[in-house]
């Protein structure tokens, strides 16, 4: 499923804002996109993103500015590698008898002289004003991935209904079926010049034979099953998305089933539609958390 959601919090001037994006996975993915000095926190964000993410690509980008507010910036100045730089630069210029021209501007420039601090070298301390942020990234991501969610559930009840109504045609054609073949062998029979009564042994046999491979009755109760399966998963509050995977699969044998056993063309027909809709229902089922 879509979706996209934006948190932020503060600490001491410093803004920390995540933003949350997804696409469409038939598994669960996360990718992290954080600065170097708070790579340590990277667990603690994905199990927080684990236990409301089941499925898709989720992006997540964290960054850390000061904006004008540089308080959250400590400077030090190391006086002690200072006075040694200075002590150094005074004996080599005495001993290469060269003036001893420097000043606090060129000191400055060298190296660890200026030391700066910023709260993201203690990420420890930083958890709790990120986990602020992403919870309120998660909260708008999910409000945008359930008004998704509404959408589909619509999408998927109206090729349910759909595959009921092709479902109750198989049953109401079901019953028929053997007449329509005990009708159309007396005919071909008849122009083979071979009639046979209907009380004929080898007839009946013939009939009852292709009665018992043509019965479609427990596919068509399992197919019941599987929709009152899928009518749970309506109201479950629980991510659904693997299980109606696992229904579509189902659903697919008992239909493939039904239309190899039943041997009729209007039958026949119906499963042609059930296999349509059940196709259409699949692919919307993929983006189902």
């Amino acid at each position: 499923m879509t979706g996209y959601g934006r948190g932020e919090a503060t600490y001491k001037g410093l803004l920390i804002a995540i933003e949350l994006s997804s696409v469409n996975r038939k598994q669960a993915e996360i990718a992290l996109n954080l600065p170097r000095e708070l790579e340590s926190l990277e667990p603690r964000i994905r199990e927080l993103l684990a236990q409301k993410i089941s499925r898709g690509r989720v992006n997540l980008r964290l960054t850390a500015d000061y904006g004008k507010n540089r308080s959250a910036v400590r400077v030090e100045f190391n006086n002690d590698l200072a006075r040694q730089y200075v002590r150094e630069m005074r004996s080599l210029a005495k001993e290469l008898k060269i003036d001893q021209t420097f000043s606090l501007e060129s000191l400055l420039r060298l190296p660890g002289i200026v030391e700066t601090h910023s709260p993201l070298e203690d990420p420890d301390t930083l958890w709790n004003t990120i986990e602020k942020a992403l919870k309120s990234a998660l909260s708008a991501f999910l409000k945008m991935r359930a008004r998704e969610g509404t959408a589909l559930a619509d999408d998927l009840k109206t090729r349910m209904n759909l595959l009921r109504q092709a479902k109750e045609s198989v049953g109401a054609a079901a019953p028929d079926v053997a007449t329509r073949y005990r009708d159309a062998l007396l005919d071909r029979l008849k122009l083979a010049g071979l009639p046979l009564s209907l009380d004929d042994e080898r007839l009946l046999k013939e009939i009852v034979l292709f009665a018992d491979r043509s019965d479609i009755s427990e596919e068509l109760a399992r197919l019941n099953s599987h929709f009152a399966q899928f009518d749970d998963c309506l109201r479950s509050r629980e991510p659904v998305g693997r299980k109606l995977d696992f229904l579509v699969q189902e659903m697919n044998r008992e239909i493939n089933t039904i239309g190899s056993k039943a041997n009729d063309a209007a039958i026949a027909s119906q499963v042609i539609v059930m296999k349509a809709e059940l196709e259409r229902f699949r692919e919307q089922a993929q983006n189902v958390e």
